[in-house]
Parts: structure tokens; C-alpha cells; sequence
């Protein structure tokens, strides 16, 4: 399967073997799983980067309104950029948090600094 300069193959997250061979993903799902690793690492969880981490876990039995909606967003833009720095253009992060019951929803928009690209995921907790 011949792939182009804009997909190079990635390491699939979480690491899995696909036959007799380490299992690939594209950049968007290499990205994904980057967002993946920022927002469920709590700080201070990874010995040799303290500061690594959103801890959106913690969240779960925090009242969900507007003051931890910006808590959250302030937090996840700081942890994303310098996560995700090489891979997405720093400018063009956004993140919205909101909240409806019992569900926290954080919405993550940026745009591939190779291509140019813009992509989003969402995320409910």
C-alpha cells in the first residue's frame, strides 16, 4: 500500500500488534490519541513530565457549570499545545466545554500545520 508525504504511517495508540506487525494509523487518528493521552493523564501522573496532562477524570464529580467549563478550557489549550506542538498549528486551537446534565462536552478544533487541514473531535464525559 503505497502512502503519500501529507498520511505517513504512525504507531497506533494504544501499541497493538495487526498479524505479525506493529498496527498503523493515519495522522488523524495518531492526533486523536494524543488528545486522548493529554486529556486523561492527570498531572503529575507521568514521573518525567509532571506538567503532562488535563485530568479531565478528576472531573467527574465536579458541579458541571460555567466556572469549570473555564477552568477546563484554560487548562486543555495550555496541555494541547505544548502536546501537540510539530503536529498542529498552535494559533488555530479551539476548545469548547460545555455541560448538559450529567455530560461534560469538550469540542477540540485545530488545524494540521503540515497540510494545512483543519479537523475537530469531540469528546463526552
Amino acid at each position: 500500500m503505497a502512502r503519500r508525504l501529507v498520511d505517513p504511517p504512525y504507531l497506533a495508540f494504544p501499541f497493538h500488534m495487526d498479524g505479525a506487525a506493529a498496527a498503523l494509523a493515519s495522522r488523524s487518528q495518531h492526533i486523536r490519541g494524543q488528545i486522548e493521552q493529554v486529556l486523561f493523564t492527570l498531572p503529575g501522573e507521568r514521573v518525567f513530565r509532571p506538567e503532562f496532562g488535563a485530568g479531565v477524570k478528576a472531573l467527574v464529580f465536579e458541579p458541571n457549570d460555567t466556572p469549570l467549563w473555564q477552568i477546563t478550557k484554560r487548562r486543555l489549550l495550555a496541555s494541547l499545545a505544548d502536546a501537540l506542538q510539530g503536529e498542529v498549528d498552535p494559533k488555530s486551537l479551539e476548545v469548547e466545554v460545555s455541560g448538559d446534565g450529567a455530560t461534560l462536552t469538550i469540542a477540540i478544533a485545530y488545524t494540521l500545520a503540515a497540510i494545512g487541514h483543519r479537523e475537530s473531535q469531540v469528546f463526552k464525559l
